[in-house]
């Protein structure tokens, strides 16, 4: 079950057929890989408007920017409500909603204590090399437990 109720109808140029109008959420990756959430009635112009600058302060200083998903809400009141919802979700969430992979997106709903992590440092992927260690080797002509004057 999705988490938003959807407005589906025949589309063109951001604007439903007939008297009713769509209200998109969407979702850009910008060239840098974040990601920017928004919403908007006229979904093309909005796009373009984001290629040429003028989007907003944060996607200007990152283009190119590329629509990666999108979705028509029955009327603004939903559709600001799933933007804000989705502008609070993690990296992977919003990456789980652009594959549609909605069981992964229920996963990644559970509060991050209660399910499993998904670290490269605790999911056994992660190589010992990469790490750092924790404390620095003995100086020369020092034994290990002792601790250098202040």
């Amino acid at each position: 079950m999705l988490p938003f109720a959807p407005f589906v109808l025949s589309v063109v140029e951001g604007r439903a057929t007939g008297d009713a109008v769509a209200f998109w959420v969407y979702l850009l990756q910008c060239a840098d890989g974040r990601y920017c959430a928004g919403n908007t009635d006229a979904l093309e112009p909005r796009i373009a408007q984001y290629q040429a600058g003028k989007g907003c302060a944060y996607t200007a200083r990152r283009l190119p920017v590329k629509l990666v998903w999108s979705e028509a809400f029955g009327s603004r009141y939903e559709a600001l409500s799933a933007e804000r919802q989705i502008k609070g979700w993690s990296r992977a969430k919003k990456e789980a909603l652009i594959a549609d992979d909605w069981a992964r997106v229920s996963e990644l709903a559970v509060a991050r204590a209660a399910r499993p992590s998904t670290s490269l440092r605790t999911n056994g992927v992660f190589v010992a090399s990469q790490t750092k260690p924790v404390r620095p080797e003995p100086l020369e002509g020092r034994a290990p437990d002792e601790t250098p004057a202040p």
